[in-house]
């Protein structure tokens, strides 16, 4: 990849593909141990189970705010020796492995939570250009491998974030009293971990790898540039090819069960099953929590090994098939945690979603990639982040209020409203989605 892009794109091998995505192996790392333990850190804290939806408002905000604009500079950027997109997750590798030490000494609901807005706009540096990244170096033909491959390193990295407090106890007699009267030591030094494997991750990647130079192409950016990034934000709104706007609405109703799942599993496993009480420091809620996370870490392993198949299942019945076939079994998944009396059956429930999470991380990429402009590529995949973004600010904003006068803080039926929204999700990809190239 040292000559000026002509548009052909040269097959790449499995190591620098390897070499492409291993950097989502420490973004992910670090995003799973956020994921499993910002609910119950906040409980740690005194929040209750009606204002966690609020208190994870950072997570879309951030994207919303941040992934368009890192996409609209990404497109315009080259560094003679980090090229366009590996610049970005430098700086966002070592903003995030900071904030990630930082995260578990917070002291007050508030610091945690101010913390994360800067942590996620962080972590949202690095992880936008990497979906650019995959399609900006891989053909056609390829593309569907390459998303697969990074589905499976967030699904290796997610395992073993999950495992994580629990192999800290286990293995290396890690204390699970709190530290300074609010996080359990083993969560905190999980933190610490989550950090140096993040920034060691994306280095690697940032030096193992090339990017195609600029092609001629790129002078569409120029012109581009005499909007404005806002008003080629919008513009590329306003003409978004009709597949992003499809598989927009597909993930617009996908995107709530997950969040629903993040929100309320671990404390509602930890509170509901286990009994547990996060106040009353009590060891039956920590050991909960951590029984959640290594059935989370199922769920990833799962994902890792099912990754695997992807392309196969791809070449028997098409993207679109595999993915809603994929949707519904994770939705399936979903809902039977509501009905699960022994504990050790959270093992298959979530192994079930797992499968539904590797499509989720690929197939809606693979499925768009070639409908977009190959000079906004940045641009489009950090619009497209908004159909994920946006269903979580609403859920964000008015699900405390559910939970509360609905719900009755029943964190697993909040769980089981998300497996309802994964099975809408496959029957409406199954209706608008078309797999054909224009």
């Amino acid at each position: 990849m040292n000559t000026a892009y002509t548009g052909v794109k040269v097959k790449l091998s499995v190591w620098q593909i390897w070499n492409m995505c291993f950097g989502f192996f420490g973004i992910q790392f670090g995003w799973s141990l956020q994921m499993g333990n910002m609910s119950a850190i906040y409980e740690f804290l005194g929040a209750t189970p009606d204002q966690i939806p609020g208190l994870w408002l950072a997570a879309p905000m951030t994207g919303l705010l941040v992934q368009p604009i890192v996409g609209y500079f990404s497109d315009r950027t080259w560094h003679p020796k980090l090229g366009r997109r590996r610049p970005y997750f430098l700086v966002g590798a070592i903003l995030s492995s900071a904030l990630l030490f930082l995260m578990p000494n917070s002291g007050t609901i508030w610091m945690a939570a101010g913390v994360l807005w800067i942590l996620d706009s962080s972590i949202n540096v690095t992880m936008e250009p990497f979906r650019a990244f995959v399609a900006d170096n891989l053909n056609e033909q390829q593309r569907s491998y390459g998303f697969a491959m990074q589905s499976m390193f967030i699904g290796l990295a997610s395992f073993i974030a999950g495992y994580l407090p629990q192999v800290l106890v286990n293995w290396f007699h890690v204390s699970r009293a709190k530290t300074n009267g609010s996080i359990p030591q083993n969560i905190l030094l999980s933190f610490y971990i989550g950090g140096a494997v993040f920034l060691v991750s994306v280095l690697y990647t940032v030096f193992k790898s090339k990017e195609y130079p600029p092609s001629i192409n790129n002078t569409a950016n120029q012109e581009a540039d005499k909007k404005g990034m806002l008003q080629e934000i919008i513009h590329s709104i306003v003409h978004m090819p009709i597949q992003m706007k499809r598989l927009a609405l597909v993930n617009f109703i996908t995107w709530p069960g997950l969040f629903l799942m993040w929100f309320y599993y671990s404390t509602g496993v930890a509170s509901q099953l286990f009994h547990g009480d996060p106040i009353a420091s009590s060891d039956l809620y920590t050991m909960g929590l951590e029984h959640a996370n290594t059935t989370s870490a199922i769920l990833n392993l799962v994902t890792f090994g099912f990754s695997f198949t992807l392309p196969f299942w791809v070449g028997k019945i098409g993207k679109k098939m595999t993915h809603v076939a994929c949707l519904l079994i994770g939705g399936m998944g979903l809902i039977s945690v509501y009905y699960v009396q022994q504990p050790n059956l959270l093992y298959l429930s979530m192994g079930l979603v797992g499968i539904a999470w590797a499509s989720i991380l690929s197939m809606p990429y693979s499925l768009l990639a070639g409908f977009i402009p190959e000079q906004k590529m940045g641009i489009y995949m950090g619009i497209f982040n908004f159909f994920i973004v946006l269903p979580e600010i609403i859920a964000s904003i008015f699900f405390g209020k559910i939970m509360s006068i609905y719900l009755h803080n029943d964190r697993l039926m909040a769980v089981q409203i998300g497996g309802c929204l994964l099975l809408l999700a496959g029957i409406v990809c199954a209706i608008i989605i078309k797999e054909e190239k224009k």
